[in-house]
């Protein structure tokens, strides 16, 4: 195990254990609808299926297509913010 794995592993045990992991989980999705992303997704996998045909789509396939893009449509400014939170909790609990 290389030790940068060990370190995630830590610091996501240290996440859960506190309780901290579930609330930056809403955070992320009430920020996510704050912002329109989930509406957004929401249209492109209707276009993905309409595009295709519901009868040649399958859960795994619309994953496959809409993932890429619902990664890149999550504002910059939500990516910061989960970060500082996040940096803020390891300040905050630094013996992981």
């Amino acid at each position: 195990m290389s030790k940068e794995y060990q370190m995630r592993a830590a610091i996501n045990q240290k996440l859960i254990e506190m309780g901290e992991r579930e609330r930056l989980k809403e955070l992320l999705r009430a920020k996510l609808v704050e912002c329109g992303w989930k509406d957004q997704l929401k249209a492109h996998c209707k276009d993905v299926i309409r595009e295709k045909g519901l009868e040649h789509v399958t859960v795994e396939d619309l994953v496959t297509e809409v993932t890429p893009k619902g990664r890149a449509l999550v504002p910059d400014s939500v990516k910061k913010e989960l970060l500082q939170r996040i940096r803020a909790f390891l300040v905050q609990h630094a013996a992981v």
